[in-house]
């Protein structure tokens, strides 16, 4: 790592006392945000009010001129801004800190907390091992800061270390220990740390629940704070955002509300922390109108205010409302960028999805491991490819996003959907790792593409690996069977749900009226759909339409259509689809009954469209529709194509068979 240097040549020496007009009592100079220190020096103030690095070069010019330089708490000063302050420079602050002496343990401690706030926690070890060698009298807060910046190995041999210098039984190291094992994932040794723990403050009792909370053990966090209310400690704010989100986790808006009331009742003053994670619990438990309430009472909103309101109306389905929250709001940030593209993808919107991440793009904003998931998601429904391939190619495969199993499987659903299933295979087998969820999309992919000996393979496959089939891969399994016209091995992948502890939904027993109908076994299927435990739905009766279609069974055609009508008499594509079955067996008496009653209930043909995307651009055309500016160089081109395609029809059938 490089440093930069220094315009002037010195040494510092470290020295116990500095003047003392510094300031007003004598406390330690190793203290750590004394209440009694009050900085009364000019140089020392302007530290304090110090804007930028190029700044604080400048003070620093001065206090080698004028010899401050060679005090130990003016250059304590100096490095604090540099390592802390969110204006500093860690890197300057090394500089500073290599040119000293004799650093006393408040520096070491600085230099330490400084590494790790920014994130260089290999740079933060480095300096505690430092200090270990080189017997640096450590305090508390050397234990602390460096717990803070630990992988599990390095943590535990602090732990070692705390103990055996006995610092073990001070409180704020327990709590650091407690957090740290938390952090990590480690919550029977947290646990342990804290039922060894004789005083116990709030700093205690929180730091144990957020490592339940983050390993999403949202009963043993909520069971946590209801002891820690018994036991006389006071919760905090902290504590409070731990509790709401262990709710939100849950899903319990009883829950919820109950400790919502406990704030209430108890006078607490929120912050906006707080009310943000108030209003989060309401939004994840599905309690809109509250969150709402919520929202408009807010005096001071942030971005994650209004991105939770927009992810409650997505979760509501209401994408209008998200729309115009998300173009009121006063800042965003990718996080609300990612909020409205997932909202409009996951309610069925993926154009307006597409669009927006363009927009986003436009901006200069890097998407998000979640936004590239729900916009390959939209490219998946949409079926643009091209786009899909882009951010495979672009994003990922050039490593501008971490490549996740959760982008993996993204990707392998967008390349099946969009009937590319070469690269969805070629994706699936470079994988290191596989979940259900990879196995699922890939198995689907088949069956939807009519792959069903491919698609059955992979699930034996899958089964060999350890990994248990869910209801989604026997919805692939079952919709294999029905493409490739398997009857029988439907029937007994059907039954042996049961024996995989699953209970057969709606959509299973659709896959199956599906399998029959195809197969011209319709009576068995109507049959099978009277038997059904739940009642049918469209999908079970458009699926024995489609059979009845397939093998021209009319009088079968007309009840499947009547149950469809009951369930959506808005749909004109079942009258279309049953006038169109009785046409072609020619039954025109038939024909004339469904266009009467699709007239009795105002029911309109939807004229067909298609859309197409030009370069990140989305043009819609509907049938007969003459209305967009460039129609006449459309329909142009159109006829070129066509004639195009008749003169190679002609030209193919004037060549002469091959022997």
């Amino acid at each position: 790592m490089k440093f930069p240097q220094f315009p002037f040549s010195f040494k510092f020496q470290s020295f116990p006392h500095f003047h003392r007009q510094l300031f007003s009592s004598q406390p330690k100079w190793n203290s750590n945000n004394n209440p009694n220190l009050v900085i009364t020096h000019p140089t020392l103030i302007l530290i304090e009010s110090c804007k930028s690095i190029s700044q604080i070069k400048q003070i620093q010019a001065n206090m080698i001129h004028s010899g401050m330089i060679s005090h130990i708490f003016p250059i304590s000063r100096l490095i604090s801004f540099c390592a802390l302050d969110v204006n500093g420079d860690i890197n300057y602050a090394n500089a500073l800190f290599s040119e000293i002496n004799e650093p006393n343990v408040y520096i070491w401690n600085t230099m330490i907390k400084g590494f790790v706030k920014n994130q260089f926690l290999e740079m933060g070890f480095c300096v505690f091992r430092r200090m270990v060698r080189e017997k640096v009298e450590m305090d508390k807060r050397s234990y602390v800061y460096v717990l803070k910046g630990c992988g599990v190995f390095e943590g535990v041999g602090v732990h070692c270390r705390i103990w055996k210098v006995g610092f073990l039984s001070d409180l704020i190291v327990r709590n650091g220990l407690i957090h740290f094992y938390g952090e990590n994932g480690k919550t029977v040794d947290a646990q342990k740390v804290f039922d060894e723990s004789l005083v116990r403050d709030v700093v205690t009792w929180t730091s144990l629940i957020d490592g339940y909370v983050k390993m999403n053990m949202v009963d043993e966090a909520l069971g946590l704070f209801d002891l820690m209310c018994l036991s006389g400690v006071e919760f905090n704010d902290v504590t409070l955002i731990m509790v709401f989100s262990a709710c939100s986790l849950k899903g319990d808006l009883s829950l919820g509300k109950s400790v919502h009331e406990l704030v209430k009742n108890r006078g607490v003053e929120c912050s906006l922390n707080l009310m943000n994670a108030i209003l989060d619990m309401y939004v994840k438990c599905g309690c809109l109108p509250v969150a709402k309430e919520i929202f408009d009472k807010m005096e001071i909103k942030d971005v994650f205010s209004w991105t939770s309101m927009i992810h409650g109306y997505a979760r509501n389905g209401e994408v209008d409302l998200a729309k115009k929250c998300f173009s009121v709001m006063p800042e965003r940030n990718v996080v609300s960028w990612n909020a409205m593209i997932a909202c409009y993808s996951q309610n069925n919107r993926p154009w307006e999805a597409l669009e927006l991440f363009h927009e986003m793009e436009k901006r200069g904003l890097v998407p998000m491991e979640s936004t590239l998931v729900s916009v390959l998601s939209a490219c998946a429904q949409s079926g643009s490819l091209d786009l899909g391939q882009r951010i495979h190619d672009y994003y990922i495969k050039q490593q501008r996003v971490k490549f996740s199993m959760i982008l993996a499987n993204a990707l392998i659903d967008m390349y099946g959907k969009c009937g590319s299933m070469d690269a969805a295979g070629e994706l699936f087998h470079e994988m290191p790792e596989r979940d259900l969820v990879s196995w699922n999309s890939v198995i689907v992919g088949c069956a939807s593409h009519g792959l069903a000996e491919k698609a059955l393979t992979l699930f034996e496959q899958m089964k060999c690996s350890g990994l248990k089939p869910d209801s989604i891969t026997f919805v692939g399994v079952l919709s294999a069977c029905a493409h490739g016209g398997l009857v029988n091995q439907g029937w007994e992948y059907f039954r042996s749900m049961e024996l995989n502890g699953l209970i057969p939904g709606v959509e299973h027993y659709a896959c199956m009226a599906d399998l029959l109908g195809r197969s011209g076994h319709l009576k068995e299927a109507f049959e099978f759909i009277k038997q059904m435990p739940v009642e049918p739905d469209k999908a079970v009766w458009g699926a024995l339409l489609n059979g009845c279609r397939m093998h021209g069974n009319v009088e079968l055609a007309k009840v499947a259509a009547e149950k469809l009508i009951e369930l959506d008499p808005q749909d004109s594509g079942i009258y279309v689809l049953l006038a169109t079955l009785c046409a072609n067996e020619r039954k025109w008496a038939d024909v004339r009954n469904v266009r009467s009653l699709m007239r009795a209930k105002g029911v309109k043909k939807n004229p067909g469209h298609s859309l197409i995307e030009v370069d990140g651009n989305f043009y819609e055309f509907v049938s007969a529709d003459d209305s967009h500016p460039e129609s006449q160089a459309i329909h142009k081109m159109l006829d070129e194509i066509i004639l195009l395609s008749k003169l190679e029809e002609c030209v193919s059938d004037a060549q002469p068979e091959q022997p």
